[in-house]
């Protein structure tokens, strides 16, 4: 079985969703490929990104909350489904003599189908195959299939045409990718997973997003972190510079008497989030020398070898 999100995040199920952010942030750091060497740390991070993909949108949380591992197989007019069948059979939706399923929620609790009977009222979902014996139309299965962005591609969104091997061939798709897609965040293809029995309609595809590795950027959720080059006199005097986004080319003021490591915060230059609050970007400073200084350029770093006291290796 998978892990409990919650648990993954080490949070509590009644966490707010900034202490669900701060958690993320926090494991993220930690366990990002690019810092963490651990064979298992890509695999970590990963998990991170699904759990924080289903607890950082309200809508899918509470569909966790209430179904558990199984939420993403439980039709989302699941309500309305209970509701209609019922209507139709005079209130009660399960065979004669039938007491409907009981569920399971990721928290353990308990929840009764007010006498639905869901194998009739989901097909084969929860273990029926086939259409037959009176249960009339199955509607058919949901599919998922991964899709690989880079950063570029996840932050501008648009249209892309992507292929996908199955048991009858490859098959093209034509996918809105929406801007600012995360990884593990899940795509919606309505009606282009299996097919149903009978006039039942098809399930859905679901593509779940992975973010390609990039020289320039790195992820943490909807955080971007850079490396910004400065020269030695950028960083003791203070300079304007620019700086590489996903989006295009920022400036970025460098403080005077800044060293390497010092991180620069760009409010909302992040992942965009189109239902809530973009991600920063982090501008890491790094300072650099000239690869092949000339005479000059010796002869003045010479002068300020001798002029000056500092020691970047003495306590301060």
């Amino acid at each position: 079985m998978a892990r409990d999100y919650y648990d993954v995040l080490g949070v509590a199920r009644t966490a707010s969703p900034e202490e669900i952010q701060q958690a993320f942030r926090t494991l993220a750091r930690k366990h990002h490929p690019d810092v963490n060497k651990d064979p298992g740390a890509e695999e970590r991070f990963k998990e991170l990104n699904d759990a924080y993909s289903v607890l950082s949108d309200p809508r899918t949380r509470q569909r966790y909350d209430r179904f558990g591992d199984d939420f993403r197989q439980i039709p989302e007019d699941y309500d309305e489904r209970v509701a209609a069948a019922a209507g139709a059979r005079g209130g009660r939706a399960g065979r004669p003599g039938g007491g409907g399923v009981r569920f399971h929620g990721a928290d353990g609790a308990g929840f009764e189908g007010s006498g639905v009977d869901f194998e009739d009222l989901f097909g084969g979902m929860f273990g029926r195959g086939g259409g037959g014996g009176g249960w009339g139309p199955v509607p058919g299965a949901d599919q998922e299939a991964e899709i690989q962005l880079g950063v570029e591609e996840a932050y501008r969104g648009g249209r892309r045409g992507i292929t996908l091997g199955g048991p009858n061939g490859q098959r093209g798709y034509d996918v809105t990718v929406p801007r600012g897609v995360v990884d593990g965040q899940r795509i919606r293809l309505a009606g282009e997973g299996g097919h149903g029995s009978g006039d039942a309609p098809s399930g859905d595809l679901y593509l779940r997003v992975r973010i390609k590795p990039d020289a320039r950027f790195r992820l943490e959720g909807r955080d971007i972190h850079v490396v910004v080059p400065v020269t030695p006199w950028e960083a003791a005097l203070g300079a304007t510079v620019p700086v590489p986004t996903p989006g295009g080319t920022a400036k970025v003021t460098v403080p005077p008497d800044s060293s390497s490591g010092r991180r620069l915060r760009l409010r909302g230059e992040g992942m965009p989030n189109p239902r809530g609050q973009d991600g920063d970007l982090y501008a890491e400073i790094r300072i650099m020398v000239p690869p092949e200084p000339t005479a000059r350029e010796r002869e003045l770093f010479e002068e300020l070898a001798a002029a000056s006291a500092f020691d970047p290796r003495r306590p301060r």
